[in-house]
């Protein structure tokens, strides 16, 4: 494997006149989609590792969320029609004579997660669940059959992965903000913040503005002046968030389509656009690192839902973030990195087609004198993608 590294000649991201970042908060439709096949991913590889030792062939990267219909008002509203929820791929439906029970186990998984991550939706009202999961083809059967036998991971897909570190301050801080909003203490103190939360930063040299869109849960909500009040405090809220994560103020608002003189307010029944607004699928949404951000190195990668084994187009995306951070985090001198990793069906995955390193070395320092341990770092973290689905599976990877 050879590692290309270059000097990067574009300007500090912290440092140029705009900047853009984007994230879908945990409750988007389209974040909805990413998690909901990532968590079937993970229940479908437990299931194979307890019943047959081993992770077997899937990919169930293809999901659509259809909005439903709702009639949301103060003091509660109701749900019409159900949000529907596709699930779509290939797995391994039986293997030495044993039927998996696919259906099953995608309907729970669905329902688990919306219980563990919604507090005003009832996904046994408020879901409904269509799993249209087929069989795998047969050379990609047979191709992971051989990486089993052979005891050697190799790549499923001819695919590239792109990552940078560190994040910028106006990433951190959008990241910070959703997360800060949608955190559990949050919704215990103010359950009137639905999940469906999106932020919008943009930076103009010193100056930041955030927009923030909050799905309030009616039932929280007494009349229009109430909303107004929690609006204001959710703004403050994502103030306060933005300062903390980087000592950085912000400008904030939120809910700017609002239209109190009409009565047009972001009120849902349950949270979430989903239930009347919005649709989703599965790759729209943030990037593996959890952020949209037109600025970085990016690629159309849909990460979620793919097989933490041999897919490249996961396991790249999630190495070269890696690679990048582990990169500026241990060699002297190095201010940023970013990473692409390409592949080649059925190669093996951690000996990847192409590994290019572009370094920013910090104001003084020369390339060659980061060269050697951007490398070292780059091999070392190459050698750990065939035990990233460990990782993987426990959730201790961000991928949306």
């Amino acid at each position: 494997m050879d590692v290309l590294i270059e000097q990067s000649t574009a300007t500090p991201i912290d440092k140029a006149a705009f900047e853009v970042v984007e994230r879908k908060g945990l409750g988007h439709p389209d974040t909805i989609c990413d998690a909901l096949a990532e968590a079937l991913s993970v229940r479908l590889s437990r299931y194979y590792l307890d019943h047959f030792g081993m992770i077997l062939h899937h990919n169930v990267d293809k999901a659509l969320l259809c909005g439903g219909a709702s009639r949301p008002a103060f003091g509660g509203g109701e749900v019409l029609q159900p949000i529907e929820i596709i699930l779509a791929g290939r797995a391994t439906r039986q293997f030495q004579g044993v039927d998996v029970p696919i259906e099953a186990l995608a309907e729970s998984c669905v329902h688990d997660w919306f219980r563990a991550h919604f507090h005003a939706l009832d996904p046994d009202r408020h879901v409904r669940v269509r799993c249209m999961i087929r069989p795998g083809s047969t050379d990609l059967v047979a191709l992971f059959a051989r990486q089993h036998a052979a005891g050697v991971m190799l790549a499923n897909d001819t695919s590239c992965g792109v990552g940078s570190a560190p994040l910028s301050t106006l990433e951190t801080m959008v990241a910070a903000v959703e997360s800060a909003l949608n955190a559990p203490k949050i919704k215990r103190q103010h359950p009137e913040i639905g999940e469906d939360i999106k932020v919008m930063g943009v930076r103009q040299r010193d100056r930041v503005q955030l927009t923030v869109g909050c799905a309030f849960v009616d039932r929280h909500i007494l009349h229009t002046e109430d909303y107004l009040e929690k609006k204001a405090r959710v703004s403050q809220l994502a103030r306060d968030a933005a300062e903390q994560a980087t000592g950085c103020s912000a400008e904030v608002d939120v809910n700017t389509g609002d239209d109190p003189g009409t009565g047009s307010l972001y009120l849902t029944v349950t949270g979430t656009s989903a239930e009347a607004g919005d649709d989703g699928e599965v790759g729209r949404g943030n990037r593996a690192n959890g952020l949209i951000a037109p600025f970085r190195w990016m690629t159309l990668e849909a990460v979620a839902g793919k097989n933490p084994m041999t897919h490249v187009g996961k396991l790249y995306n999630v190495a070269a973030r890696q690679i990048a951070a582990a990169a500026v985090a241990s060699v002297d001198g190095l201010a940023a990195a970013h990473c692409c990793l390409v592949s080649q069906i059925g190669r093996p995955v951690d000996d990847p087609a192409v590994l290019l390193l572009r370094l920013s070395p910090e104001a003084g320092v020369p390339l060659e004198a980061v060269r050697p341990g951007a490398e070292a770092v780059a091999r070392q973290e190459i050698q750990r993608i065939p035990t990233l689905w460990r990782a993987l599976l426990a959730g201790e990877i961000q991928l949306y």
